[in-house]
């Protein structure tokens, strides 16, 4: 890092004001906003060679973004180019290393380095993090992972004994030649109903493996035209004002989605609609009937998705898989498929976020057993017994019909009042959620989840915790929660100062040493 010597990073070891980990919207965000604030005292973690995080990681084929691409970008980095109205995930991955070489970012990542425990020093009040090339200290530590970085298989009997090709969709096998093979899809999220119509028509045969039909609403998607762009080009404001509309519709739906549920009726009569326009045979549209209310799992976008599966190669076990024997694939009905290669389109450890199992507080305990009951967090982004530590996209941060680069800007303006509050409080300080404050903010957002489609909508999403909490979604406007994160509230946050003995290196560890300002 500029401005240290060799000798202090070999022999006293590497310290830094703040360390971020990831470099996907998250991570190239807070760097951008740090250099924005005035602070270049930071590095950036991450554990591939390559910026982008799960759009790095997701380039399965037909991967493209569910949210126009005008409000799927930062405000303060605003791309006239984008060469569709939803734009897949070369376009996005590139528009992410832009983001890194126009905000000079590069200088501050550190590759291929892969965070494996971070550790609280209640004596100096700092973070030791250790990572595959060896260890740093910071002030601040902000994990901006993302909730859709480590994929999750299913625990299913016999997959250990498959003899064919197995990959998560997050971890494509771009080696592995489809074409002519028995393929078996699993799942029917997002990422199955783009990868389906895509390997379609070149494999010899697909089984689709549904365990719920998701809804499937049409995709408004286009060509952006050169005279489009060359007006966003030449007038900023009118692509400025373009993100602004695309917001402002969604700020209306939420409240559908939030207070009021029984107003999606109308929209699912279009989704209905949508599926009777594709699949004509009454049996297959029966099995791709959702029976619970739409928006209460994710609304899926898709024009390909039905007709593919209309295709005479294409099968589909409506009763989600329950064991593999052999090249056999067993459905919970009893049905077998036989196939050469399994593709598993089955989601992230959402609720469960391994970083969590990497990170120990002031008490010697790690983040996940301090959320073995479920995630909390205060405001989505600071936890009780983990001092100057945050997460974007955190707890609750998440959205059913709107861009979380809104979110994360959001919390962006938190994460910079946060590293205010610290410099005004001078000297060597940290802050340290309350209990009592997240307790409150958790409450009160449960209270609000409780009239949500995602709680009454009766269906079992990945939104829910292994408790049936629903610790993933924000319910309400994007608008509310940038209000609520506006600034940092100090009456929410004990003040910790060293302990008078840390300075001889005597002080108790494990304990908290500090005292409420």
């Amino acid at each position: 890092m500029a401005g240290k010597s060799k000798e202090q990073r070999t022999e006293r070891g590497e310290h830094v004001k703040v360390v971020v980990i990831g470099t996907g919207f998250g991570g190239l965000g807070a760097a951008v906003r740090l250099r924005r604030e005035g602070i270049t005292d930071f590095v950036v973690l991450e554990r591939s060679g390559s910026v982008g995080g799960t759009w790095r990681d997701n380039s399965y084929p037909g991967c493209a973004c569910d949210v126009p691409s005008h409000l799927y970008s930062f405000s303060f980095a605003p791309n006239a180019e984008w060469p569709r109205t939803f734009s897949g995930q070369k376009h996005i991955r590139a528009y992410l290393e832009q983001v890194t070489d126009t905000f000079g970012l590069r200088p501050h990542i550190r590759f291929d380095h892969e965070v494996k425990m971070m550790r609280w020093d209640t004596e100096r009040l700092i973070w030791e993090v250790e990572t595959s090339q060896g260890t740093l200290t910071a002030d601040v530590v902000v994990s901006a992972t993302g909730p859709l970085s480590d994929p999750k298989l299913p625990d299913v009997p016999g997959i250990d004994t498959f003899p064919g090709k197995i990959f998560h969709s997050a971890r494509w096998d771009h080696d592995y030649d489809l074409r002519g093979k028995r393929v078996a899809m699993i799942g029917t999220g997002a990422s199955a109903i783009q990868i389906v119509p895509a390997i379609q028509p070149e494999v010899g045969k697909l089984t689709l493996f549904q365990r719920t039909p998701p809804w499937v609403m049409p995709r408004m998607d286009r060509k952006v035209t050169g005279a489009e762009r060359w007006l966003h080009r030449k007038l900023p404001a009118t692509a400025t004002a373009r993100r602004g509309i695309l917001w402002g519709i969604r700020e209306l739906q939420v409240q559908a989605f939030t207070k009021r549920p029984g107003e999606l009726g109308a929209v699912e009569a279009l989704a209905k609609r949508n599926l009777a326009r594709a699949i004509k045979d009454p049996a297959l549209r029966a099995k791709l009937t959702p029976d619970y209310r739409i928006g209460c799992k994710r609304i899926l976008l898709s024009n390909t998705y039905y007709p593919a599966l209309a295709q005479p190669n294409v099968d589909l076990v409506a009763s989600g898989l329950s064991e593999i024997r052999g090249n056999t694939l067993v459905g919970a009905d009893g049905s077998e498929a036989e196939v050469d290669a399994i593709i598993f389109g089955t989601g992230f450890h959402v609720t469960d976020m391994p970083i969590a199992e990497r990170v120990v507080g002031d008490q010697g305990e790690t983040l996940a057993a301090t959320w073995k009951d479920g995630m909390n967090s205060l405001r989505g982004a600071t936890a009780a017994g983990f001092p100057n530590w945050m997460t974007i996209i955190g707890p609750n941060t998440g959205l059913g019909n709107s861009s979380m680069i809104l979110m994360i800007e959001s919390q962006l303006n938190y994460m910079a009042d946060y590293l205010r509050q610290l410099d005004v409080l001078g000297g060597k300080a940290a802050l340290d959620a309350r209990d009592s404050a997240v307790t409150a903010w958790n409450a009160k957002v449960q209270e609000r989840m409780e009239r949500t489609v995602w709680a009454t909508g009766g269906c079992n999403s990945w939104y829910l915790d292994a408790n049936g909490r629903n610790t993933t979604v924000w319910p309400g406007t994007t608008t509310e929660f940038r209000n609520a994160t506006r600034r940092v509230d100090l009456s929410e946050y004990e003040v910790l100062r060293p302990a008078p003995s840390a300075a001889d290196g005597k002080g108790p560890r494990g304990k908290k040493a500090g005292v409420s300002a």
